[in-house]
């Protein structure tokens, strides 16, 4: 995404890099994941959130679903677009967050804090290996913007 800032009468392009946090792994479905031992909590990436705009409704699992790993778990609905969640990690449902229900738009204003989406209690931790780092991540998306 670019953006024009026009300062006396010149017009100076720059680019908006999202956000990307060193201590989590990402997938290339742009969710992201942080361990803390077998227990993982899931979101979506800062890139994802604001490629889709503004969010008005988070559809979220019942706790003690299980999820797959690269699997669609829930949904986010922006005025853009819906947009389906993979799972980053396979596991169990253990929490969600319920505050996404009358605040989704945390999801934009906080995409790795307040806005996570679901606690996992993991079941292969193996499948981290799957997942990218955040430099990998941020080359990632910069070549998927480039291609768009």
């Amino acid at each position: 995404m670019s953006i024009i800032a026009f300062s006396d009468k010149s017009a100076i392009p720059f680019s908006v890099i999202p956000t990307v946090l060193k201590d989590l792994k990402y997938a290339d479905s742009h969710e992201w994941v942080k361990v803390d031992g077998n227990s993982a909590t899931v979101g979506i990436t800062d890139h994802a959130q604001d490629h889709l705009g503004d969010v008005v409704y988070v559809e979220l699992p019942e706790v003690g679903a299980t999820v797959t790993q690269g699997e669609g778990f829930g949904a986010v609905e922006s005025v853009k677009a819906t947009s389906d969640i993979n799972s980053p990690v396979s596991g169990k449902v253990v929490e969600v967050n319920e505050e996404l229900s009358s605040s989704p738009a945390l999801v934009n204003s906080s995409p790795y804090k307040d806005g996570w989406i679901i606690k996992v209690e993991l079941s292969d931790n193996g499948e981290l290996n799957n997942l990218m780092d955040s430099d990998k991540y941020s080359k990632f998306c910069e070549e998927e913007d480039s291609n768009h």
